[in-house]
């Protein structure tokens, strides 16, 4: 089986003394393609090393995470732009989005560079990667003016309500749907909200090192564990493996412009 982990931070420092045998893990349980969301200026220049090192296989996003975003937004976004005029190889702009989980104090600056960061994306034709967490009226409301454009992207780590799944399917069709191991915890609502989500709509990640699914919880999540995720999606949908893990990957694939 093809397997991709479409979201995934194996650049941190979690991962810094057995990188190598994280990958070979993830090879070995066939994941073909790991895709790398930037968090902010710290974190550009170890992904674009662990990209470089393990060229064809990793592949770099660019953008500002919204649990960065303070007072020093424009600095950090002025990196972003300066990150998007270079030569570069990025696949998407992310990790975007808003975070109001935590705190709310730059809720109108988490606002303005999420927007920015989409006309970037319209700009220069890339999907974006959107985290949302107690956010998903705000983000709607800013991604509302580019419905029936070409926008489109990740809505990473979904754990929305079945309606908010309804609205991502009906309103914003050029989008997919991220889920991990979040859909194998014991107490979530997840599997119910994803039998209303067509397969179609669909892609796998991991959100390495965070997330774990079960059986593995507790310990530090890798791409490898992106296979955990894909059984439980399995059994949701009633579906084969085989076949989640081909439809899953296809619209990865098609998401990031690399549809063989």
């Amino acid at each position: 089986m093809k397997l991709i982990d479409s979201h995934s931070h194996l650049f941190l420092e979690e991962f810094a003394e057995d990188l190598p045998q994280v990958m070979e893990r993830a090879r070995n349980a066939g994941v073909t393609h790991v895709f790398m969301p930037n968090i902010d200026s710290t974190t550009i220049e170890p992904m674009l090393r662990v990209c470089c090192d393990y060229e064809g296989y990793c592949y770099p996003m660019i953008g500002l995470h919204p649990t960065s975003v303070n007072a020093d937004y424009e600095k950090e976004l002025g990196v972003v732009a300066e990150a998007l005029c270079a030569p570069n190889n990025y696949v998407a702009i992310g990790e975007i989005g808003m975070d109001l989980y935590w705190d709310k104090t730059f809720l109108k600056e988490q606002q303005v560079v999420l927007d920015k960061q989409i006309g970037w994306a319209q700009e220069y034709g890339l999907p974006v990667v959107i985290h949302c967490r107690e956010a998903f009226d705000y983000i709607y409301n800013v991604l509302r003016p580019y419905q029936g454009t070409s926008l489109g992207g990740i809505f990473h780590s979904f754990t929305g309500t079945r309606e908010e799944a309804d609205v991502l399917v009906a309103e914003f069709p050029n989008f997919m749907v991220g889920i991990n191991g979040v859909v194998t915890f014991k107490k979530s609502a997840l599997p119910e909200v994803l039998k209303h989500i067509p397969l179609e709509r669909i892609v796998l990640e991991t959100d390495s090192p965070y997330l774990t699914p079960v059986p593995n919880r507790g310990k530090r999540n890798e791409s490898a564990y992106v296979k955990d995720t894909l059984m439980k999606v399995a059994e949701v949908y009633g579906c084969s493996p085989e076949e989640v893990a081909q439809t899953t990957s296809a619209n990865a694939l098609k998401v990031f412009g690399m549809l063989e």
